[in-house]
């Protein structure tokens, strides 16, 4: 019996360690046609925008956001809020100073931030890679 359930428990831990080490929501995983900066940043466009402009680090940025952890807590989200955010682009994660100077004014992308780029060294913010919707609505 001891034996029998060792192995049940070392045939769970397997398949926690294939699937994303427990946790993952498909819905949230990076798709295979994603799009990947030399950083590790992948990305997919759900909206195109308009223009060629595109922000840089010091602009002004007015976006749309929501962020997930990788198993699909939502943690953050001006769209539930009803108000965008304004900011200064090089105020935000470097995950997203990187990943908005990409986009275009209108334009709606899915973000998959490694740690590195997002709030590692913070322990009070969310752990590991992180999602987000992030629609730039304008910049200055």
């Amino acid at each position: 019996m001891v034996h029998m359930m060792r192995r049940m428990c070392a045939v769970l831990i397997l398949t926690a360690a294939l699937v994303g080490c427990g946790g993952g929501s498909a819905e949230f995983a990076i798709p295979g046609d994603a799009q990947k900066t030399a950083s590790g940043i992948s990305w997919k466009l759900i909206k195109a925008g308009t223009g060629t402009d595109r922000p840089h680090a010091k602009s002004l940025v007015l976006v749309h956001y929501t962020g997930w952890t990788m198993d699909g807590e939502k943690f953050d989200s001006s769209v539930d809020r009803g108000e965008p955010v304004e900011y200064p682009l090089n105020g935000f994660i470097p995950g997203w100073v990187e990943g908005m100077q990409l986009m275009v004014k209108g334009e709606k992308r899915r973000f998959w931030i490694p740690a590195k780029l997002a709030y590692e060294g913070f322990p009070e913010k969310p752990r590991g890679m992180l999602v987000f919707d992030v629609e730039l609505l304008d910049f200055k």
